[in-house]
């Protein structure tokens, strides 16, 4: 092992975040405990850069190995190639090791460098970890279901970076901004052309018959890694999967919703708006085969 590596290893060993509050927030920056990010990080002046939030269980990090390949998908996208270094694994594994359970977000940017918009030719990545609790709500949120209302904001049509989980969440953090009338938990988002693109926080699915659809992510939205190991998971057990456009004014042919996300795992969801669903019989079968119970 590297002395580089050794250092890393052992500071992240040495930072127990296991009796962490939900307003502690545990951060490093390219390896290191609270060290500062440049002020004229690519990602703080542009949201150049992407990011990744997933969930400790038991002291590892579920679908790790999906997550890096989606960091790695992405970063290709926005032009500035990144894979997981060696040390870079290491720590976050054992930064897992001191969590029961928690949300381990890893941030990347392009860095520091070019004229304007302009990104630079070479560049030096940012890597940012912070560790938080889950949310303790999440866990009834499971057992009981939830209701979604349409937000009044529709995301942008923009081929390029639909799927990636970028830093420009601007759209999320108005969409967020806004009062949720009572009895509501989150906001159904649509599209320009009023087709249903995800919630604010999560993936669709919507349940007719024997089929189960979920929105086409090809103009918006994010493909999200827990939609992703779902959607292998019911393939594997013998459900029928499409991704498509799903109109607005469609929802009333189908009797079953849920959503999915790293942290919520998945959700069954009783209303939309004024559309009302039961929950699918295979939601908890589905919970129960990815370890996903809160």
């Amino acid at each position: 092992m590297s002395a580089v590596l050794a250092k890393l290893v052992n500071s992240s060993i040495n930072m127990d975040c296991s009796h962490m509050s939900e307003k502690e927030t545990k951060v490093w920056v390219n390896g290191e405990l609270n060290r500062h990010i440049d002020p004229l990080d690519r990602g703080l002046t542009y949201g150049d850069g992407l990011f990744a939030t997933m969930r400790i269980v038991e002291g590892k990090i579920a679908f790790l190995s999906a997550h890096f390949a989606r960091l790695t998908q992405g970063s290709t996208r926005l032009g500035f190639p990144w894979s997981p270094s060696e040390a870079l694994v290491t720590q976050v594994k054992h930064l897992a090791k001191t969590q029961v359970t928690g949300c381990l977000k890893l941030l990347l940017t392009r860095g520091t460098g070019g004229r304007g918009y302009g990104a630079p030719q070479m560049c030096e990545i940012t890597e940012v970890i912070s560790i938080t609790p889950i949310p303790t709500h999440y866990a009834s949120w499971q057992r009981s279901g939830i209701s979604l209302i349409s937000s009044p904001i529709k995301l942008s049509q923009q081929p390029r970076l639909a799927g990636i989980k970028h830093l420009n969440r601007l759209e999320q953090v108005l969409i967020k901004s806004e009062t949720l009338p009572t009895d509501y938990q989150d906001w159904l988002v649509l599209d320009g052309l009023n087709n249903i693109a995800e919630s604010s926080m999560a993936n669709l699915f919507f349940v007719e018959g024997k089929q189960i659809v979920t929105p086409s992510i090809s103009h918006s939205g994010v493909a999200g890694v827990m939609r992703e190991q779902v959607i292998y998971a019911l393939l594997e057990a013998g459900y029928d999967v499409e991704a498509r456009p799903i109109p607005y004014l469609q929802l009333c042919r189908y009797q079953h919703v849920f959503m999915t996300n790293s942290l919520v795992g998945i959700l069954d969801i009783n209303n939309v708006d004024d559309f009302h669903f039961t929950h699918a019989n295979f939601t908890h079968e589905i919970r129960q085969i990815l370890q996903l119970t809160l």
